[in-house]
């Protein structure tokens, strides 16, 4: 696969890399041989970025990470994130309930960065991301701590996950950043006002998570009321019964384009994305190897500006009904 820079100090990943959080979090998990096995597939089909977080599980993404890296440390690019105060598990809180607030003060950035280390199991973090800006603590506190990785050889690079493009300006005038992650794709396209701009200003790349729309994009996700019981797509706007009942002719349009293309919905929506600029760096999610090989073979399609701006049309966010997130998890992003 081809690859492509973050930022300006060198950090060269794959061009379509993998988001594991699927793997442990929030969709209904994977078994974790099934899990392991996509793992090993991503990096024999040439995709060395994996993006993995503490939340995830939380805790359990990054020891599946740890298992399959066991061997192969130096091939690949692991991305993990910060920012969140997590409760102890009870009955009562389980998987996303356990998030219970933001928490960037440096100290706690210093444990749970040490934490992370040893349950991946690697002597650096490749790139690690502040989860979501938490307004309590200067920007330019929280990369300092996180700068202070860098110099001690912990981590090698540094990123912001949907940060305001202002926050991106001040971080990147204390440390260098190299990514900024956001949701970003045919449905999801807020960035494109200020946050895109601002990374080609700055020279940052940009890393699109939920680039098929949390799987709506690929035309293969059942009824939301078909999904397990605690994947929390349940609860997203874009998801409830109405909502999902007047997007979906927009997939429709989308399955019958990418048809006409002799390729899938999923691949003809990365395609976009990845069209969107060489900074840009797609991390679909996939839980076993099918998926996997059809995201991965986006990365070969290329689109004429009469395609990309049929695809547009086709799909305009002003169409879509229901928001990407909840009021609540919408007032932790752009900020």
């Amino acid at each position: 696969m081809e690859t492509r820079q973050l930022g300006s100090q060198g950090l060269q990943v794959s061009a379509v890399g993998l988001g594991c959080m699927g793997m442990s979090f929030a969709y209904g998990g994977a078994e974790e041989g099934d899990a392991l096995n996509t793992l090993h597939r991503a990096l024999e089909l040439g995709c060395n970025f994996w993006d993995t977080a503490e939340v995830y599980g939380p805790y359990t993404n990054e020891q599946l990470l740890a298992k399959a890296l066991k061997g192969k440390r130096d091939k690949v690019i692991v991305a993990t994130k910060f920012g969140f105060d997590i409760a102890p598990e009870t009955p009562e809180r389980q998987g996303p309930a356990r998030m219970v607030g933001l928490n960037s003060r440096p100290e706690h950035i210093r444990d749970v960065v040490h934490a992370s280390l040893k349950r991946l199991e690697v002597d650096a973090i490749d790139l690690l991301y502040q989860h979501r800006v938490d307004p309590s603590v200067p920007i330019e506190e929280v990369v300092g701590v996180m700068a202070d990785f860098v110099r001690e050889g912990k981590v090698r690079f540094l990123g912001l996950s949907e940060p305001s493009a202002a926050t991106l300006k001040r971080a990147h005038a204390v440390h260098p950043i190299s990514a900024v992650q956001s949701e970003y794709s045919l449905w999801s396209r807020e960035v494109e006002q200020t946050t895109l701009p601002t990374c080609v200003e700055l020279g940052v790349g940009f890393v699109p998570y939920s680039p098929l729309g949390r799987g709506a994009l690929t035309g293969k996700l059942p009824a939301p009321d078909q999904l397990a019981a605690d994947d929390f797509r349940r609860n997203l706007p874009r998801f409830q019964a109405d909502a999902w009942e007047r997007n979906t002719p927009l997939i429709a349009t989308l399955q019958r384009m990418a048809e006409a293309r002799g390729c899938t919905a999923a691949q003809l929506a990365l395609a976009w994305v990845l069209a969107q600029g060489e900074h840009i760096v797609p991390i679909p999610g996939a839980r076993r190897e099918p998926h996997l090989r059809e995201n991965i073979a986006a990365a070969g399609i290329r689109l004429s500006a009469a395609d990309l701006a049929e695809i547009v049309a086709s799909q305009d966010p002003g169409k879509v009904q229901g928001e990407r997130y909840t009021a609540a998890s919408l007032a932790l992003v752009n900020r």
